[in-house]
């Protein structure tokens, strides 16, 4: 595997070794002692989701049971997000965002502390993303996905968004309320 760090510390781009031929491929998706020295997490819980054309989900995150996430396109193709929302942090409120296609394999892990999102980039797309910690409803925050401090530069207009994603808060709005994880150095 090829391990790339981002702009955003602990946010890593991960590049599987991909065997092809004319029958089809073989990849090893997840192997815990290869990425031990780059993260280092039990991973408890697999999601597998389905989006649509133009549908846009997140930004999401959890506090105070944070989840760390490992994601990878499995159909179609995807601009997947992470923002440091960890008060405290030299990158508060910075984005990383990265193409993820069931054609280039790559994926990406999203340490516990960062909001989360993604939108679909033709008909539909598939996900599976690994998480270190169950979902936990009452810990779920939804992070306004057009923030202007933010500023995440999305390609798409007008993306179709869950009630939840319509409601998300700014993250000055999650500030004064006191939602916000504290940053651990």
């Amino acid at each position: 595997m090829n391990i790339t760090p981002t702009s955003l510390p602990g946010v890593l781009v991960i590049e599987p070794r991909v065997y092809g031929d004319e029958r089809g491929f073989f990849l090893e998706s997840y192997n815990r002692e290869t990425l031990r020295p780059h993260v280092d997490i039990e991973f408890v819980q697999d999601n597998h989701s389905r989006s649509g054309n133009n549908v846009l989900r997140g930004l999401h995150a959890q506090h105070p049971r944070p989840q760390a996430k490992l994601v990878r396109v499995t159909r179609g193709e995807v601009f997947d997000v992470a923002v440091d929302i960890r008060l405290g942090s030299p990158t508060f409120g910075r984005w990383h965002g990265q193409v993820l296609s069931a054609k280039n394999f790559l994926q990406m892990f999203i340490p516990a502390g960062f909001a989360h999102g993604f939108c679909v980039l033709g008909d539909s797309a598939e996900l599976m993303y690994k998480c270190s910690d169950t979902h936990q409803p009452q810990c779920e925050l939804a992070l306004a996905w057009d923030d202007p401090d933010i500023a995440i530069a999305w390609p798409l207009q007008a993306p179709r968004l869950s009630k939840r994603d319509q409601a998300g808060l700014t993250l000055a709005q999650l500030r004064e309320l006191g939602k916000l994880p504290p940053y651990h150095p």
